[in-house]
């Protein structure tokens, strides 16, 4: 099967997926109890306010007729507008907003966390019961067990209020200006647009953030990348090397580590994914302004169409990382065809 055969396979088996996350978000979301008009009213408003609020909104009609409408819309561009959180605004022009945020800390984030759990995997595994691998399983269980939110917490304690080390809060010092808008993406916009001072002082606001998720996930990846090297290094062709003459680091980095890797995409992958879904605990305790306290805040509001688009591109995140890694899979192993 060629490569264009396989992935128009792959998307059109993808897009059900996609068509019931969305099913199930928007049947739950007016199944939950409440309604925008609760965030809209004062606390002292009447049955009568609120079902004039809800008629105003159209959210009085029929489940089944909203849920046409609303895939009827959607097929068309058209996300909806926001119902409390920023009422009228387009839904579109929001996660516009939130979603390169959350892009730029999970990249950053499965950048470090990649290369780092990678390599200490390898070392782990190439001194097995030794001293190296002890401290470096000590440290991937911590990272494990350890919960996100906790550690931020922490971070921001000692590293911000105690030792003012580092901003605790938000993305950028108040005050400072923005890079102009081209991509969305600060990142790229500030280099774009030569603004270094702004460049400094945003990665300068991420790096606890960063940190936090980065030691999270590569304790993951370094516990996955071990196993699959001790699985690889008890093959016999390993053992050939070895009797060949080979060097060890030969064997690790030329024969075992490769073969190592795919179990390892598979796990980084899927962190990216859950990653670029929004680090929800995260994103809140730091105050980041993402996709993941976006998410937070629409349900707190019921913000129906808001959240529709959020777990709309979170599961979009997730089809495009899982179809990235299979086509990895014949990269990293030239065995593999599609």
């Amino acid at each position: 099967m060629g490569m264009g055969k396989y992935l128009i396979r792959r998307i059109l088996m993808l897009l059900p997926v996609l068509f019931g996350a969305l099913t199930l978000t928007f049947i739950l979301s007016r199944l939950m109890p409440g309604s925008p008009a609760y965030a809209l009213l004062p606390e002292q408003a009447t049955a009568e306010d609120i079902a004039r609020v809800e008629r105003e909104l159209g959210l009085d009609r029929p489940i089944w007729e909203q849920f046409f409408r609303y895939f009827g819309d959607l097929f068309t561009g058209n996300w909806g507008v926001s119902l409390s959180i920023a009422r009228g605004q387009p839904v579109w022009n929001i996660v516009l907003q939130r979603f390169p945020r959350t892009f730029e800390i999970a990249l950053l984030s499965i950048f470090i966390a990649g290369f780092i759990g990678i390599k200490t995997g390898v070392i782990s595994a190439a001194h097995r019961n030794k001293t190296r691998d002890t401290i470096l399983r000590g440290t991937a269980l911590v990272g494990v067990a350890i919960p996100v939110f906790w550690m931020g917490l922490i971070l921001q304690y000692f590293l911000g209020f105690q030792l003012d080390l580092f901003p605790v809060v938000g993305y950028k010092t108040p005050g400072i200006g923005d890079p102009p808008v081209i991509t969305n993406f600060r990142l790229i916009d500030c280099i774009i647009g030569l603004r270094f001072d702004l460049l400094g002082d945003y990665l300068f606001h991420l790096i606890l953030p960063v940190f936090c998720l980065s030691f999270i996930t590569l304790a993951g990846i370094t516990r996955q990348t071990r196993s699959s090297m001790l699985e690889v290094l008890e093959q016999d062709y390993v053992r050939t090397a070895r009797a060949k003459g080979c060097e060890e680091k030969d064997v690790i980095n030329k024969h075992a580590r490769k073969n190592a890797l795919i179990p390892t995409i598979t796990v980084v992958g899927l962190q990216f994914g859950y990653l670029l879904g929004g680090a929800i605990l995260t994103e809140t305790t730091f105050s980041l302004h993402g996709i993941g306290e976006l998410l937070v805040v629409a349900i707190q509001n019921f913000d129906y169409f808001v959240l529709c688009a959020v777990v709309m591109i979170t599961t979009l995140a997730f089809i495009i990382v899982n179809l990235s890694i299979d086509l990895l899979y014949g990269i990293v192993d030239p065995r593999i065809r599609y």
